[in-house]
């Protein structure tokens, strides 16, 4: 192979990605002097990589197996605007292979591995085996060919359950299911198989023994076409939701240095067994005592940011120069490790209803400025729409300082700072992992976020004075912005009149529950609010994002968000959501929806799992839909009987169709 047309420099880059990590890899891009194209699907028209890019390309419709995942029309893109260079980011096409060869017999510079180095490494099975071979650890486990239920059922009993079954390609907790016993194991072979068949359109899987309250540790790599390579030290990535990553960390809090030193090393001889090119990461599973190798990724990873931050390198450059045919600046010796850094991942999802993706329009994105050893890697901007076809990541913050400590700190108060309405996020979630004790003193695995689900999902404190009287002064506040867009008046001015005293009454809710009263008194002199027999002294002063309140001397700054007569509030205490109660009569309580058995968001029926006329207990599986990428099984709302099943494995179905009946038992 004529290594002048794998590395060699270049002006145009193509990204073949979208969200955040596109945008993240245009601003490295366009600060080395590159010109940077994008690619988008109908979806993404509007999206901010397409913004920041110098050209943007329309791919095709929606759906990524349509537009992000057609090599055709990706090549094409390149040759439509001269791109001598394709960045795959993470995700989609990033660790295929194929993808890779077209790149390559097109004429362009692949900004990674090749693809025989990904074939080698991004299979899990296939690496195991050669890492087996190159004498690094792994974990008890089958990855041949073979994928008959027989071989892998007989395969699992030899091994010994708990099992791990995933996908041998791709990653990201998608085709990976926990089998616990025998019984178990066809169910979740059906469903692994499936997912993966989905997301990566390879449905071969692996079997490998699964570590109980196990410590995910992986190694950053990267190497050049002059064979050099290094390890950049590790990071903890144990906090984990279904096999899914949230919270990141370097270096690991876990390690000391001599055993730090031992897993770089072993991440060294992995890809040392493939004369690896590019950036990459070892990951590998920890019982506490040893480190066994689990895969690698040969793309950047999602958390690729905490490396950055501890060793000062931007990993994005260093693949561009290993792209141009440059060696590494530095030598293993001169990388040095400094501070800490912590990542947290904020989705578009509800954490409250099972992390259900949530998708719409963002009414407001307000994310504190990158200052203090925080920083921001966003993919969305207000007035930007999350859709249902792709992964719901809308940013990362990371927070670096001197000590773990302080990082968690920086990045906990980042997280308070931050308001996204419009749609659903799991901001607060993040904010509730971060101050748990246990997570503060490392005393964590894998299923610790499962475990602790319900504390980290409690709901909200009630509101409070504070509150009540922050939801007045954010009504009041509204109605003074309205007035000042029209002819000025002091009737217009709040508490403006030239005699007397006059009373405005508010009424609040929380959900369903009652009603809180608070009265504004105002007039002549001094405003005030009564909240049953106390009588606060009250003023407010506009602010960016919000207002100042101060009640009885004390000041405290309150964010608001109001859409018609829903308050979104936060303050020192908590996040709040209350309902401002019509003042003029006519409101009915809704109906809550939980009975009815509809498609949360827009997706794909991808299995029946009851038959019509079936007896099912509470909580039952119905039907699985796949939304963004990840399969939700809806369930039976009550005990009953299941009436009847209102789709089929295949359709495509709308937010809020009603897709089975149950009946009630009646017990």
């Amino acid at each position: 192979m004529d290594r002048s047309k794998l590395y060699r420099r270049f002006r145009t880059l193509l990204i073949a990605n979208r969200g955040e990590i596109a945008c993240r890899v245009i601003r490295t891009a366009r600060a080395m002097g590159l010109r940077t194209v994008a690619v988008y699907s109908e979806a993404d028209r509007d999206a901010m990589h397409v913004a920041l890019a110098d050209e943007a390309v329309l791919l095709g419709p929606a759906r990524a197996r349509d537009s992000y995942l057609n090599i055709e029309r990706l090549i094409e893109a390149a040759r439509k605007t001269g791109a001598e260079a394709v960045h795959p980011g993470y995700g989609f096409l990033s660790e295929n292979a194929e993808f890779a060869q077209a790149c390559f017999e097109a004429g362009l510079v692949f900004v990674g591995p090749t693809a025989e180095m990904m074939t080698a490494m991004g299979s899990k099975s296939g690496s195991k085996a050669l890492m087996e071979k190159a004498g690094v650890p792994l974990v008890p486990g089958y990855h041949g060919e073979a994928q008959d239920e027989t071989t892998l059922s007989k395969a699992a009993d030899k091994i010994g359950f708990p099992i791990l079954v995933k996908a041998s390609a791709g990653g990201g907790g998608r085709g990976m299911r926990i089998v616990r016993s025998a019984d178990e194991l066809a169910a979740a072979i059906v469903s692994a198989k499936r997912e993966a068949k989905a997301a990566f359109g390879d449905d071969r899987m692996l079997i490998e023994k699964y570590v109980d309250n196990p410590r995910h540790i992986e190694v950053q790599i990267i190497g050049d076409s002059h064979g050099n390579l290094l390890s950049l030290f590790e990071r903890e990535c144990t906090l984990q939701r279904r096999h899914q990553k949230v919270i990141e960390e370097a270096p690991s809090p876990t390690l000391n240095a001599a055993q730090r030193e031992t897993v770089c090393a072993a991440a060294r001889k992995a890809a040392g067994a493939v004369n690896y090119v590019g950036a990459g990461t070892i990951e590998f599973v920890s019982d506490g005592k040893d480190v066994f190798f689990i895969e690698m990724n040969t793309r950047l990873q999602v958390e690729h940011p905490v490396t950055e931050l501890i060793t000062g390198i931007d990993l994005v450059e260093w693949q561009l120069r290993v792209a141009f045919g440059e060696a590494l600046p530095l030598k293993q010796d001169e990388i040095k490790l400094d501070g800490h850094a912590v990542e947290a991942r904020v989705y578009a999802e509800n954490p409250t209803k099972n992390f259900m993706p949530s998708v719409g329009k963002i009414s407001t994105w307000q994310l504190p400025a990158e200052a203090g050893g925080l920083r921001i890697d966003a993919g969305y901007r207000e007035g930007d729409t999350v859709s249902p076809y792709y992964d719901a990541m809308l940013a990362k913050m990371i927070a670096w300082a001197p000590t773990r400590d302080v990082a968690i700190e920086r990045l906990n108060r980042g997280l308070e700072e931050s308001d996204v309405r419009g749609i659903v996020t799991n901001i607060p979630f993040l904010s509730a992992l971060m101050t748990h004790p246990k997570v503060r003193t490392n005393a964590i695995d894998t299923g610790f976020i499962e475990r602790e689900l319900a504390v980290l999902t409690s709901a909200s404190p009630a509101p409070g004075e504070l509150e009540l009287c922050a939801a007045v002064a954010a009504i009041i506040n509204a109605e003074q912005q309205a007035a000042r867009s029209q002819a000025n008046s002091p009737w217009q001015t709040f508490g403006w009149q030239p005699v007397g005293r006059r009373q405005r009454s508010f009424a609040f809710r929380v959900g369903h529950g009652a009603e809180q009263k608070i009265a504004l008194n105002y007039g002549s002199g001094p405003s005030t609010l009564v909240i049953g027999e106390r009588e606060l002294a009250f003023t407010f002063s506009e602010k960016e994002a919000g207002f100042d309140l101060t009640l009885d001397g004390v000041k405290s700054s309150v964010a608001a968000v109001i859409d018609g007569h829903e308050l979104y509030l936060r303050t020192r205490n908590s996040r709040f959501e209350l309902h401002w109660v019509d003042p003029f009569g006519g409101e009915s309580e809704e109906q809550t929806g939980e009975d009815k058995i509809a498609a949360p968001l827009p997706g794909t029926v991808v299995a029946v799992l009851a038959e019509e006329g079936a007896k099912l207990e509470k909580g039952a599986p119905i039907l699985t839909l796949e939304v963004m990428k990840m399969e939700q099984t809806l369930r039976a709302p009550y005990a009953g009987v299941l009436k009847s099943v209102r789709c089929k494995v295949g359709d495509i179905v709308q937010e809020g169709i009603e897709l089975a009946v149950v009946e009630p038992s009646g017990e």
